[in-house]
């Protein structure tokens, strides 16, 4: 049965994630789906129930994309455990997230469309929440200074950043967005334990 061939359903959500950072939520419609993958008409059909199905799958496959391999994970860890590793590990992050850019802006659509759909925003929680977590408890586990505010803090202001590196490429230079980034943690780390985390 088509529905069982993982590499296809995962080509599906692949061009999904284009079709939505391209042409927006609006324009994601099966028939653009399975344009973009160059598969038969119908074919994301027989994979996703639904609209709604095809969106709260692609956001977990922003994810899946965007996760870490071991080898980076252990390689996080190698070193001090200090500001400018974490300084380092940040600036990894930006340069991971944004080398998917397809990934990140497709991740602004689906927010914006879970605005309308109480499913979708479920499932971006859910989904948002265990990327919290995970970057949290990898922080906290590896003894890198900082508490989870810290995480929480670093994760916020770097999606900001990394939109305005998508969005507005000219906004900063590069060399900017490299400053930003370590005066980012030299003043968190500097402020720590200032606010408790929930």
């Amino acid at each position: 049965m088509a529905r069982s061939n993982p590499e296809r359903r995962a080509a599906l959500l692949d061009a999904a994630l284009e079709v939505l950072a391209e042409e927006g939520a609006r324009g994601l419609t099966f028939r653009a789906v399975d344009q973009r993958a160059a598969v038969p008409a119908g074919t994301a059909s027989n994979y996703f129930a639904n609209r709604d199905a095809l969106l709260a799958q692609c956001a977990d496959r922003v994810y899946e994309r965007l996760e870490p391999d071991a080898d980076t994970l252990a390689q996080g860890l190698e070193g001090p455990r200090d500001a400018a590793r974490v300084t380092a590990l940040m600036h990894q992050v930006v340069d991971r997230v944004a080398a998917f850019p397809t990934g990140f802006l497709a991740l602004l659509e689906l927010r914006l469309a879970a605005l309308r759909r109480p499913e979708l925003r479920e499932v971006l929680t859910r989904r948002i929440g265990e990327d919290v977590r995970f970057n949290t408890d990898y922080h906290l586990a590896a003894g890198l200074p900082g508490d989870a505010t810290t995480v929480q803090l670093l994760i916020l202001a770097l999606n900001w950043l990394i939109l305005e590196r998508l969005t507005l490429p000219d906004l900063f230079t590069p060399e900017h967005r490299t400053a930003l980034v370590d005066a980012l943690v030299a003043r968190l780390l500097a402020g720590e334990n200032t606010t408790p985390a929930n």
